[in-house]
């Protein structure tokens, strides 16, 4: 039944498949869908010993409303939330400029609100979309730089700070470090945007 048996209607790839996976013994893999996107990173500086101070209840409390103000600057910067981190997120967004000044709203906001600081990591690279997560070196780096990223600092890749020129945005140079399973060495900066 159906119209699939006619090459020009129905779903011809899913015939195309079928007849591949029969003649060969496996189905073509799709080319994976990359894009380019700038990865953001954040994380609680000194969550276990602010938890461990707090307490479970009171702790679970901070942690969520750390979440809602998270979400709500992801909202007003355009970010996409990947998914949550224990007490950080990973977030995606369209341009690095915008994923720095949601950073820095992130950074005050918590500090403002819930008296502990953020650290946030940003990569510009191509990563691969599965699903609703995201996968790729450019994941693994922007995760590498926030590891770097000292208490309440934006700390940025090199190809970040050559995205936005012309931004406003500020930068001061780091160094160049090496990341954790990553070839080379990469020269970072701490991000600051004009009060």
């Amino acid at each position: 039944d159906g119209d699939d048996h006619i090459p020009f209607l129905g779903d011809a790839d899913a015939i195309v498949d079928e007849i591949q996976e029969f003649l060969t013994g496996a189905r073509s893999m799709p080319d994976p869908d990359r894009v380019l996107a700038t990865v953001m990173f954040t994380d609680l500086v000194a969550s276990t010993a602010r938890a461990a101070e707090l307490g479970d209840r009171p702790w679970r409390e901070m942690l969520v409303e750390h979440q809602r103000l998270v979400r709500q600057e992801l909202g007003h910067h355009r970010g996409r939330e990947i998914k949550t981190t224990g007490d950080g997120f990973l977030a995606t967004f369209d341009g690095p400029a915008r994923a720095i000044r949601c950073a820095h709203a992130i950074r005050e906001l918590t500090s403002q609100h819930l008296g502990i600081d953020v650290r946030a990591g940003l990569h510009t690279g191509e990563i691969e979309l599965v699903g609703n997560d995201i996968t790729g070196i450019a994941v693994h780096i922007a995760a590498r730089v926030a590891a770097l990223a000292a208490a309440g600092q934006v700390l940025v890749s090199r190809i970040v700070t050559d995205l936005v020129a012309g931004s406003g945005i500020e930068f001061r140079d780091e160094g160049e470090h090496t990341l954790k399973g990553v070839p080379g060495r990469w020269q970072l900066f701490a991000a600051y945007t004009p009060a």
